[in-house]
Formats: C-alpha cells, sequence, structure tokens
C-alpha cells in the first residue's frame, strides 16, 4: 500500500474493501433505471430483478460503462449488479418512481457501497465554473456512522445530466467555493470534526491536501466543529462562512464566523480566524419562551447598512409562536476574532431547517429557499420548497412555491438544504429530497436539481399582486365613505 496527500479519490474505498467495478451514479425514473460504473472493461454485463424476489436474474450486456434498465414496473424495488470478467461490483437497490427536478443521484437505505460514510445524501452544495460546467457535491450521512465521505458530480450541459466527477475523504458538511477562478472546499473531517480547507487546481477534479483550520471532537458526544453547505461570501477583502461549535448530542450549539484574507493563500491556517463562539442567549429581545437548542446553520452576508451578518436558523418548535423567527448576529471586520453580538429576530417563514441567504446585485434583493412552514400541519413538516425574496433582510415575501406536496405525509416526503446561485437571468437549485420511498423526511434518498427561469420577473409578479391589494383597500375604503356619507 502506497500513501497519498491528496484528499481526492476516483472512488474512496476502506481497505478491506477491494471491488474494482463500482456503481457510482443511480438515476431512477417512473419506469427505468439509469446505471453509471466505473472499472472493469467492455462488455459488461449487468443483472437486475425485482428486490428479494425469486425469480430468475435478468441479464442486460453494455459496451459502454453506463446501462438503462428499461421497462420496469413503475413504483416497484429492484436490486441490481454489474460485471465484467472476474470483476463484480456489489449488489445495489433503486425503486422506480417520479420526483420532481432533475435526479443527480439516488441512494436506496438499503444500498451497501457507501455504508461506511453514511446511508443517505446530504449537505448539498452547488458551484457554477467559469468555463460553463457544474458542479454540485453531497455528503453520506447516517446515526452513528463515521460520515466523512462526500461525492462530487458534474454536468456540462446546464444540469440536464450529471455525471460522477470525483470523491473527498475525509470531507463532510462541505461547501463549494470559487474564489480567483479556482474552485475550494470548506467542510469539516467528519461531524464535529476538524474544520478544514482544500483547493483544487484542475476545477474541482483532483485535489491535494487539505488544511486543517481548527481541530474538533470528532463525535456528538462532544462539542466540536458544526455547518452545512453554507454560502462564502466576499466583503471588505475578506471571505466569510458561518460556522458552528456544539453538538446535537448534547443539545447545544455556539455560532461564529470563519474568515479569511481574500487576497492571501487560503491553504495558510496562519490567513484564517473564527470568532469566538457565541452562546444562545434566552434573554435577548424577542426570543421564543422555550426549551431551545439555539441557532446553527448561519448565512455570512451584509446587511443594508454595511454590517457583516450571521443570519441563523432558530430552533423554536418546542416554543409560543413554534415557527418563523431566523436570528440576526453581527461581525466586526477590524476584529474577526471576537465574538458576534446579538442583532435581532427578523420574521422568517422557514426558520426550522437550513436555508441560504444571497444577495443579487441586479434586482438590488435578498433572495432564499425554504423548507416554507404553513402552520396547518406538523410544524417540522419540509413538504413545501418556496423562493423569498427581501429588499431589507427583515421583511419577507413568499414570491411561489417551487414544489409543493403539503398534502403528502411529511415523515416520509422532504425538500430541504437547498443550495442555489444566480445564472444570468436564471436561478439554479440542488435540493436534499426525501421521496418515494426514503426512510423519512429527514434521512433522504436522492439529490435533485432544478432551474427556475426568468426569476426576477417574479419580483414583477409580487408588485403588481402587492399594488392590486392597495387597490382593493382603497376601493373598500371609499365604499365604506360613500356608504357612511349616504346614511349618516
Amino acid at each position: 500500500m502506497f500513501c497519498s496527500a491528496s484528499w481526492s479519490f476516483e472512488h474512496y474505498l476502506p481497505l478491506d474493501r477491494r471491488e474494482k467495478l463500482i456503481i457510482d451514479q443511480v438515476i431512477p425514473s417512473l419506469h427505468a433505471i439509469r446505471l453509471a460504473w466505473s472499472g472493469g472493461s467492455s462488455p459488461w454485463t449487468v443483472w437486475y430483478r425485482v428486490k428479494d424476489s425469486e425469480e430468475a436474474w435478468r441479464p442486460l450486456t453494455a459496451t459502454e460503462p453506463h446501462a438503462v434498465l428499461s421497462d420496469l414496473a413503475a413504483y416497484i424495488e429492484y436490486e441490481f449488479r454489474v460485471e465484467s470478467g472476474a470483476d463484480k461490483s456489489l449488489t445495489g437497490y433503486a425503486r422506480t418512481g417520479e420526483v420532481p427536478g432533475t435526479v443527480v443521484n439516488y441512494l436506496h437505505p438499503q444500498d451497501p457501497k457507501y455504508a461506511f460514510s453514511g446511508q443517505h445524501l446530504c449537505s448539498p452544495s452547488l458551484l457554477l465554473h467559469p468555463d460553463g460546467y457544474l458542479l454540485a457535491s453531497t455528503d453520506l450521512y447516517d446515526n452513528g456512522t463515521p460520515q466523512n465521505l462526500t461525492l462530487i458530480f458534474r454536468s456540462d450541459d446546464g444540469g440536464k445530466s450529471w455525471y460522477h466527477y470525483t470523491e473527498l475523504f475525509p470531507c463532510f458538511w462541505g461547501s463549494l467555493f470559487l474564489h480567483r477562478g479556482e474552485v475550494y472546499m470548506l467542510s469539516t473531517s467528519t461531524e464535529y470534526g476538524d474544520l478544514l480547507i482544500g483547493k483544487s487546481s484542475d476545477g474541482g477534479k483532483t485535489w491535494g491536501a487539505p488544511t486543517v483550520l481548527a481541530r474538533g471532537s470528532c463525535h456528538r458526544s462532544a462539542m466540536g466543529w458544526h455547518k452545512s453547505g453554507m454560502p462564502v461570501t466576499e466583503y471588505k477583502g475578506m471571505l466569510w462562512c458561518g460556522v458552528d461549535y456544539g453538538s446535537h448530542q448534547l443539545g447545544r450549539h455556539m455560532n461564529c464566523l470563519a474568515s479569511a484574507d481574500a487576497s492571501g493563500d487560503l491553504l495558510d491556517a496562519g490567513n484564517w480566524a473564527v470568532t469566538d463562539p457565541l452562546a444562545f442567549d434566552p434573554a435577548w429581545e424577542g426570543a421564543v419562551k422555550c426549551d431551545t437548542r439555539g441557532c446553527i446553520e448561519g448565512n455570512a452576508v451584509v446587511s443594508p447598512d454595511g454590517k457583516i451578518c450571521n443570519f441563523l436558523r432558530y430552533s423554536t418548535d418546542l416554543g409560543d409562536p413554534q415557527y418563523g423567527l431566523a436570528a440576526v448576529l453581527e461581525g466586526d471586520p477590524e476584529h474577526p476574532d471576537q465574538p458576534l453580538k446579538f442583532l435581532k429576530f427578523v420574521p422568517f417563514p422557514g426558520n426550522l431547517s437550513k436555508f441560504d441567504v444571497k444577495w443579487d446585485a441586479e434586482s438590488g434583493r435578498y433572495f432564499s429557499i425554504v423548507s416554507r412552514i404553513t402552520g396547518r400541519g406538523w410544524v417540522k413538516a419540509r413538504t413545501i420548497l418556496s423562493l423569498i425574496s427581501s429588499a431589507d433582510l427583515e421583511h419577507w415575501s413568499v414570491l411561489c412555491d417551487l414544489v409543493n406536496y403539503e398534502n403528502a405525509d411529511p415523515h416520509k416526503v422532504g425538500f430541504q438544504y437547498v443550495s442555489f446561485l444566480f445564472d444570468g437571468s436564471d436561478l439554479l437549485y440542488l435540493s436534499r429530497t426525501a421521496f418515494n420511498g426514503a426512510q423519512n423526511f429527514h434521512d433522504n434518498n436522492y439529490l435533485t436539481f432544478d432551474r427556475v427561469s426568468d426569476f426576477r420577473n417574479l419580483l414583477q409578479n409580487e408588485q403588481s399582486k402587492r399594488r392590486q391589494k392597495r387597490a382593493v383597500r382603497r376601493i373598500r375604503l371609499t365604499a365604506r365613505f360613500v356608504s357612511f356619507s349616504l346614511f349618516s
């Protein structure tokens, strides 16, 4: 065995795994399952049948490292493996069916190939490279597993199709971002592990060894570094990203902003600073009176008055009200290691799940995509995905529902943890999606992509609706005045 200083792998395998043929992408549809794999040589044979059945395995010959199993029954689970000479893959599983958006990848909750990290595709992060292609990353999560592998997929056609590109190990809760033309990943090594930064000089395919920015505990039983695929923001010559320090098992997190000199070497830990962690204080003005886990997964965002803020998800589900508030903390660009300061709580319709907040210079508005809470059902439901906007980070309006499955079982369906970006007149987004046989709403089985064309037109529609509402109010007031004048 030869040692390596690289962070990236064509495929990462533990040393007790020696298979040379790996199914690295599964894309189910209503009557078909598309498979792509690496290893072996042409021709390959794909063997498949209904999962756990007694029927004979059906063969399909492929001369390229991909194949489509077609004419399948809808909403049925199948099992499959790929063989080439003496090489064979592990047996994988998939359930046919439809899902909103374009499937980037699918992982059945019983598929064994990533069990050394996790069983669910989490922490989406989306990047548009200057050369025109898209990168999508997702880590592998499950309770009680190591949680340390990230998969990266690439699209060369604007998100219509995707293919496996590379893998990062150890890497969890990662944020892909572009800086000075090069691709970076800011992540942890595992749940509550070390805070890492790594770089790819060839557009995301290969990565050198990551730099450790701060050490973590590497286990949920002790405090360590926590984040998600949060945006990285440049402001006043510095890069900023929200990170947390805490533990779900211990029931608390403290909030920070990580920052670096934008003109310096990002792989030099000496160029980075992390604010001293700020603990949630139930005495903050406007806080919900409840047993709360506080705030996590904050966005580094610049406020209209020029402050660098951490705009955070706020856990209020045990309180009254149970939802509808986000927390805003303030950083100090002149002293980037000093603790954040509480600024305010603001009304926000999706505060119980991770969300990104981004500024769009063309429209002069902030945008977010949230798992919107309506209050009409289970408060933790993530069955509605909504595009919202604000002019001031404080007053948010719903522009449209991108996905609405409010009538579906909220314990089995979820659209969540969206990463999005602006692409000209369009908005592109990547969702951690639980649908069609997911283990539950949280432990998902799909990574899905979609595009909102001409999304800024929705602002005009919203303004038109507001004008109509104002006109209706004026008519009603006029009618009341006329009625009062006639009968007084």
